[in-house]
């Protein structure tokens, strides 16, 4: 039965897979070539976005020159003033809900170029 037909559906001992390999998301190398990056020209983008979330809005802003803590920092405080919740994924801090014009000028107020993106 050598079928390469197959994967694993479960196990506590492997962690999270690839959906497109199947292998360890360490060891995965479709998903490093694919991966999208934010162009990195300074300019901080702010985009609403309601793709699989069954229509539901968020606001996604990217393009953001800070990492790790400051970032986290950053997110809770926009979320603090949208009184919203939210998250930071691959670098790009998602607000629920169209909150385009106040986050706009509050990242104004910090000194970035900011730019609404898309239509």
């Amino acid at each position: 039965m050598g079928s390469s037909n197959h994967r694993l559906v479960y196990s506590d001992e492997i962690g999270s897979t690839c959906p497109k390999c199947g292998q360890r998301l360490q060891k995965c190398r479709c998903s490093n070539s694919t991966t999208k990056q934010a162009p990195k020209d300074g300019i901080v983008r702010i985009q609403r976005e309601t793709k699989g979330r069954k229509g539901k809005g968020v606001t996604l802003i990217s393009g953001i020159p800070l990492a790790g803590d400051e970032l986290k920092s950053l997110a809770k405080t926009l979320k603090q003033k949208c009184g919203t919740g939210g998250t930071i994924k691959n670098g790009v801090i998602e607000i629920q809900g169209d909150h385009r014009d106040l986050l706009l000028e509050l990242l104004k107020d910090k000194g970035w170029q900011v730019k609404k993106a898309g239509g």
